[in-house]
Formats: structure tokens, C-alpha cells, sequence
């Protein structure tokens, strides 16, 4: 890609950058406050790349939480981006060798703006969205990386930081509900984390369930919900 094509793709970028330097640094920290090797943060980035599933992974490794329960965990978390895959089937057929990383790289951010790019004229297209795809990755690397180092070599309260990517996805959550004027995914989500937690605390069920217990109730009341639609008539 010409140097034109590619700082376009920075400035388009540059929110997601400010975004993941943010977001990274915090997760580098949790990863040595945890007492695992600085390097872990930027391979987990590198490899597994799910920022809410890399949070939530660190939590349930210190929780001492079986592979099984891990496992499902982020399938529930992350089958969000079944849905993503889908949208982006005609946008993705002319990428050439970018197509399988441009599948891997496909995070909440990085689809906004694929989503809503227009490719340059001239450019190619495999290059252009791939660039943006891996700018974005080498943000959130780079965060995990300062963070990392940062809490291996300065004494640092990790009390509140953990909170960074709750306060992320509430302000996601704000600007969907301003876009979309749709109000039934927030409210599910709300009323079955708090039907779980009641539930929780009656004995029901163990705490370390909470959060699949949540997450099946929300997708099972929207997948009711949704069906018993009709069909918009045009």
C-alpha cells in the first residue's frame, strides 16, 4: 500500500488507537498484578485477541475456574461476532490473502469502522481494510505492552482499573441506544444479570455461574423476543 492509502488508514484509526492505549494498559496491568510474566499480555493480544474475553479470561484463570467453564464463557461472550461475520460476507469477498485475518481481527471496533469505510478510490481493498484491521490490533498490543512493563517495574494499586472496560462497554452501550432508539437488548441485559445475581444469593446456583446463567437468559429472551416479530411489511 502507498503512503497515501496508509495514512489514510491511521486517521481513520485514530480513535481506536486513544480507545485501546486506554483500554491495554489497564489489561497489561492486571496481567503482572496477577503475578503472571509481563510477556503474557501482548501474546494473549497477538494470538487470542478479544479484549472483554482477555479480561475475563485473567479473572477466571485467578479464580482457578476449570477449561470447560472457560471455554464456554467466551464462546457465550463472544458469539456476538457470528453476527458480524455475516454482515461482512459481501465486503470480504475481493480482500485475497487478507480475508482470514481480516476474519481473526474482527473485534466490536474494528467492525464499527470496516462497517462504515469507504475504500479509496484506487486503493486495494484486501490492503486497505487489512491495514485498518491491523492498525487496530498493534493498538491494543501496544497497550497490554505499556501496561505490562509498567506494572512489573512501578509499584501500582490495581484497585478501580479492572472497572476500565465496564465503563468502555456502558459508554458502547450509550451511543447504541442513541443510534438505534432500541432499547430491548440493554434492559434484557440488565434485568437478567440482576435476576441472576437474586438467584445467585438464594443459593440457587454457585457465583462463578453467574455470568453464563446471564447470558443465557438474555439471548434466550431476545431469540423469543425477535421470533414472535412480524415481519415489517414494506
Amino acid at each position: 500500500m502507498n503512503k497515501y492509502y496508509f495514512s489514510q488508514a491511521v486517521k481513520i484509526t485514530v480513535p481506536v488507537f486513544f480507545g485501546y492505549i486506554a483500554i491495554g494498559i489497564p489489561f497489561g496491568i492486571m496481567v503482572t498484578t496477577a503475578h503472571y510474566p509481563w510477556y503474557l499480555a501482548p501474546l494473549m493480544s497477538l494470538t487470542m485477541y478479544a479484549g472483554a474475553g482477555q479480561y475475563m479470561a485473567m479473572g477466571l484463570f485467578a479464580s482457578g475456574a476449570p477449561l470447560t467453564a472457560i471455554a464456554v464463557t467466551q464462546l457465550f461472550l463472544n458469539i456476538r461476532h457470528i453476527v458480524y461475520g455475516l454482515s461482512l460476507i459481501e465486503k470480504f469477498k475481493d480482500t485475497g490473502k487478507w480475508k482470514p485475518y481480516l476474519i481473526f481481527a474482527l473485534t466490536d471496533e474494528t467492525y464499527a469502522l470496516l462497517t462504515s469505510v469507504k475504500v479509496p478510490e484506487g486503493a486495494n481493498r484486501g490492503n486497505f481494510l487489512g491495514t485498518i484491521a491491523l492498525l487496530d490490533q498493534m493498538y491494543w498490543v501496544l497497550g497490554g505492552i505499556i501496561g505490562a512493563i509498567a506494572g512489573a517495574l512501578i509499584p501500582f494499586s490495581f484497585e478501580g482499573v479492572d472497572f476500565a472496560l465496564t465503563a468502555l462497554f456502558a459508554v458502547l452501550m450509550l451511543n447504541q441506544l442513541k443510534a438505534s432508539k432500541d432499547f430491548l437488548p440493554s434492559a434484557t441485559g440488565i434485568c437478567a444479570a440482576l435476576i441472576t445475581v437474586i438467584l445467585s444469593r438464594f443459593g440457587l446456583f454457585s457465583s462463578e455461574r453467574i455470568l453464563i446463567t446471564a447470558i443465557s437468559i438474555g439471548i434466550a429472551f431476545l431469540i423469543l423476543c425477535r421470533g414472535r416479530k412480524e415481519p415489517s411489511k414494506s
